[in-house]
């Protein structure tokens, strides 16, 4: 089945059901393997596979229809939208209108240059049952091996206790978004993801959103998605001063204006992203950072004044002491798991609990 136009949203809900939410502009060559990766999966929850296509040039939309004699023998529906604006509108949108032209109670994110695991929906609808109000991540597979590897590490491995606590490094959502999987009302809490367009990290403001809103954060411990890691892929277009700000935005709101943050915190880390971190706070947050910490021996003992090049003045004198001698709450300002264990050895030294006594922004 071909849609060509925007579905109503009033479709009526397949109680119990599953859709496939897919995204695509020029994925020709992945079709099949993504394809093949769902008509696999373990049992019959998935009634329909819901793509927009945002204005692929090559043979994407022939390759997709060329499934639906596959999928109907399954029983499931196979829809393909298509923009209407001639000119890619990017991942949010796509998204938002691969979900309006669905009907399955639980939504399933799949990117179409990857696959998934035969287990993956049997695995996560049981959790997304369970978890009405949950996004359900899952462990997955990095293709080819060994690529983004300390990142592959923190995502697979990150405790589920910490969730909703490491929310604030670079690597972004704590659980990778072509794991999500969720139920309908989920979507409609949050409102949709951001569509503005090419560069926007859609999934990190849907995921922040979804945790103000006092959603939770699961994951499956399975493997369920075979994620290929290459330079076509859509990270690659986020520049990491966009996810720099809304973290710092997000923290902000959420953490240091906040009681014990709003009487004064350290920042962990007088280097580069320690002082990167201290400049970007507005004046009314700056004055509440009593000092830097630090292991650099040649550092501490000294203080740290900012200089502002338009006021042509230099900040408050900001002193940097040992980090042993550092008093909570903390901003750590430091990236996990590249010191052979001991910058993690050096926190944990000092008994301080992650989301209470420190927050991680790396």
């Amino acid at each position: 089945m071909t849609a060509r136009e925007k579905m109503p949203e009033e479709n009526k809900v397949l109680e119990g059901f599953v859709s496939i939410i897919i995204t695509v502009l020029n994925g020709e060559k992945w079709v099949d393997s993504c394809m093949k990766s769902i008509l696999e999966q373990e049992g019959d929850c998935i009634r329909e596979v819901s793509v927009f296509d945002d204005f692929s040039t090559d043979r994407t939309v022939d390759k997709l229809l060329s499934w639906l004699p596959q999928f109907s023998e399954k029983s499931i529906k196979l829809i393909v939208t298509n923009n209407s604006f001639k000119s890619p509108r990017g991942v949010g949108f796509g998204r938002n209108r691969a979900i309006e032209a669905s009907s399955g109670e639980f939504l399933c994110f799949l990117d179409i240059d990857d696959e998934m695991t035969p287990c993956r929906c049997a695995k996560q609808i049981e959790a997304a049952r369970m978890n009405p109000q949950a996004i359900v991540g899952g462990k997955f597979f990095r293709s080819p091996p060994g690529s983004t590897e300390r990142f592959t590490k923190w995502a697979n491995e990150i405790p589920q206790d910490m969730l909703k606590v490491q929310i604030y490094t670079s690597h972004g959502p704590t659980v990778v978004m072509p794991t999500w999987f969720f139920h309908r009302s989920v979507f409609q809490a949050v409102g949709g993801f951001s569509e503005d367009g090419k560069g926007t990290p859609e999934d990190l403001i849907f995921f922040y959103k979804h945790l103000d809103l006092g959603g939770d954060v699961i994951r499956v411990d399975d493997i369920v998605l075979n994620y290929r890691y290459h330079e076509e892929a859509t990270t690659f277009s986020i520049h990491w001063e966009t996810i720099w700000k809304l973290r710092m935005n997000h923290l902000m709101d959420n953490v240091l204006t906040k009681y014990p943050w709003n009487s004064g915190f350290t920042i962990w880390n007088a280097g580069k992203q320690g002082k990167r971190f201290y400049s970007d706070l507005p004046e009314s947050l700056k004055k509440l950072v009593r000092c830097f910490c630090d292991v650099d021996s040649k550092k501490i003992g000294r203080c740290y004044q900012s200089y502002d090049p338009v006021m042509r003045k230099g900040g408050p004198k900001i002193p940097i002491i040992d980090f042993r001698e550092a008093k909570s709450p903390i901003v750590v300002c430091m990236k996990i798991d590249l010191t052979d264990g001991v910058f993690e050895a050096n926190i944990k030294s000092l008994n301080l609990m992650e989301g209470i006594d420190y927050i991680l922004f790396s």
